[in-house]
C-alpha cells in the first residue's frame, strides 16, 4: 500500500484512539471530490495517477529546494510502489501535473479552510468573538512571455517593468490559529478590495475582522456587518478623511459621521449617503494612531480595541511563513506555465493549512496556544518524517512513526524572550562593486 493511502486511512488501519497526522486531517471523501474536478479524466491506470499527483503538489510546497521529479522519488510517489528514474521520467511528472490542473487543489484548499478556520480552541476568543484578518501579498513568477502577459508587472518609479511578473494573493486568516480560511489569487492588476469582496461571506458570525488600511471602503466594511450576525471590523485611519463628530465617549473615543463617495454609491445604490463609525485613538512611540471600528462602545472599551488591532500583524507572520519558511526565500515560484502557477500557489496554501492544523492539534495536547509553535521547525520536522515514512519497510512500521509525529511537534514551542535593551540599527553594507541606483526594485 502506498504511504499516502496509509496517511489518510490510519483510522481504519491502526486502532490508536489518539492517532492523527498532518495528512490524516484530510478525509478521503474530500480528496475524491477534488479529483472529480480535474479537467482531463482518464480510465488508464498511470504510473502517476491523479490521487498521487495531488500529494506530489503538497510535497513540492515542503521540499522547495528539490526538483519536482526528485520530490516524487523522495516521497515514493508512484503507482508501481517504488519511484525511480526508470519508472518516472522528468517530462512525465510535468505532464501528470498538467492533467491534474489547479481546480482540485483549489477546491481541497477551500474545503480545509472552511472546516478548520472556524474551529474553536481554548482561549482563542477575544471577548467572545473569533478574530480574523484580511491582507494581501505578492508572489513573483519566472520571467517568460506567457507569464508576463497573463500576470502583468508591478509599478516602478520609471517606465521600466519589474524584473519578474507578479501575481496577487488576498487571504482571510484566523488570527489565533493562523489557518487561512479563504483566499483569492489573480494577476497583479486586480484590486485587493475586489478580491476580498469575493470571500466576505466566509467570515463566521460572532467575529471581528482586522483590515489593513488599503481595504478602506464603505461598501466592503458595511457588507462585513450586514452579511452575517454580530460580525464586526477594525481598520486604521486613512489620511485626509473628512468626518463630523456626532458623540464623544471619552478623550480618544468618539462617534463620527462620514459621507459615502458618489463612486461607491454608483456601484452599489443601496449604500447610504452618510455612514457612522466609531473612532478610537491611542498612543504609539511616534505619536497617536487612529482606528475605525463597528464595535459598540457599550461592550468594548477603547483600550481593548487598541490592543486588539496589534494582532493584525499575525497575518503578516503567516505570509512570512509561506514565503520564507516554506519557499526558502526563493525569488520566484518554480512553475513556468500559467495553470501550473495557480496549482503551485493553491498547493502552498493547502500545505500551509495542513501544517498549521497539525501544529494546532499538538498545541492543544500540550495545553498551549497554536500560535506558540514555531512554524519553520514544524515544517522541517514534517519534511524529515515524510521521507522516513515513505521509506518505511514494512508499511506496518508507519503507524508507530506517525503516532510519534505529534509528540515530536509538541517540543517545538516558542520561548518568550525579554525585549532587547538596545535598539537595532541597520548599517551600510560595504561592497567593492558599483551599485546601480536606477535599477528596478524587486517587490
Amino acid at each position: 500500500m502506498p504511504f499516502q493511502q496509509s496517511l489518510i486511512d490510519l483510522g481504519e488501519l491502526f486502532n490508536f484512539s489518539d492517532l492523527s497526522t498532518f495528512t490524516h486531517n484530510i478525509p478521503v471523501e474530500w480528496v475524491e471530490s477534488a479529483l472529480n474536478l480535474s479537467d482531463k479524466a482518464t480510465i488508464r491506470r498511470r504510473r502517476l495517477p491523479s490521487d498521487q499527483v495531488l500529494w506530489l503538489v503538497l510535497g513540492m510546497a515542503i521540499f522547495r529546494d528539490e526538483p519536482v521529479h526528485e520530490v516524487a522519488r523522495r516521497l515514493n510517489i508512484c503507482a508501481q510502489g517504488l519511484a525511480s528514474a526508470s519508472l518516472l521520467a522528468k517530462s512525465g511528472v510535468t505532464e501528470a501535473r498538467k492533467r491534474l490542473g489547479p481546480q482540485p487543489v483549489e477546491w481541497l484548499f477551500r474545503q480545509t479552510g472552511r472546516q478548520w478556520g472556524r474551529e474553536r480552541y481554548t482561549g482563542d476568543e477575544w471577548q467572545g468573538l473569533q478574530v480574523f484578518a484580511v491582507d494581501g501579498a505578492l508572489f513573483r513568477t519566472p520571467d517568460t512571455p506567457e507569464l508576463r502577459e497573463h500576470f502583468g508587472s508591478g509599478n516602478t518609479s520609471t517606465k521600466r517593468q519589474t524584473p519578474f511578473p507578479m501575481m496577487r494573493l488576498v487571504a482571510l486568516m484566523n488570527v489565533r490559529s493562523h489557518i487561512v480560511v479563504d483566499a483569492q489569487i489573480s494577476p497583479y492588476r486586480r484590486s485587493e478590495m475586489r478580491l476580498a469582496d469575493e470571500f466576505l461571506h466566509q467570515i463566521p458570525d460572532n467575529s471581528v475582522t482586522l483590515f489593513d488600511k488599503g481595504f478602506w471602503g464603505a461598501n466592503l466594511l458595511l457588507n462585513v456587518s450586514r452579511q452575517g450576525k454580530n460580525r464586526h471590523w477594525l481598520i486604521p485611519e486613512r489620511k485626509k478623511l473628512v468626518r463630523e463628530e456626532l458623540q464623544r465617549y471619552g478623550k480618544n473615543d468618539r462617534l463620527v459621521k462620514m459621507k459615502v463617495s458618489p463612486q461607491a454609491r454608483k456601484k452599489n445604490p443601496e449604500l447610504p449617503e452618510y455612514w457612522e463609525v466609531r473612532e478610537v485613538s491611542y498612543k504609539v512611540k511616534d505619536g497617536m494612531k487612529t482606528v475605525f471600528t463597528s464595535l459598540p462602545v457599550e461592550t468594548y472599551s477603547a483600550k481593548a480595541i487598541a490592543g486588539l488591532y496589534q494582532e493584525r500583524w499575525e497575518i503578516e507572520l503567516g505570509f512570512r511563513d509561506i514565503k520564507s519558511s516554506m519557499q526558502h526565500n526563493a525569488i520566484t515560484l518554480r512553475s513556468k506555465k500559467v495553470e501550473l502557477i495557480y496549482q503551485e500557489v493553491w498547493g502552498l496554501l493547502l500545505t500551509y493549512n495542513v501544517i498549521r492544523r497539525e501544529a494546532s492539534q499538538a498545541a492543544i495536547a500540550f495545553d498551549r496556544r497554536p500560535s506558540e509553535i514555531r512554524f519553520k521547525s514544524v515544517c522541517q520536522y514534517i519534511a524529515v518524517q515524510l521521507i522516513v515514512m515513505a521509506a518505511a519497510n514494512p508499511v506496518s512500521g508507519t503507524g508507530r512513526r506517525l503516532s510519534e509525529l505529534r509528540s515530536g511537534i509538541g517540543g517545538l514551542f516558542l520561548k518568550r524572550r525579554p525585549r532587547r535593551t538596545t535598539p537595532r540599527t541597520v548599517k551600510i553594507s560595504k561592497t567593492r562593486y558599483p551599485v546601480d541606483r536606477k535599477a528596478a526594485p524587486l517587490k
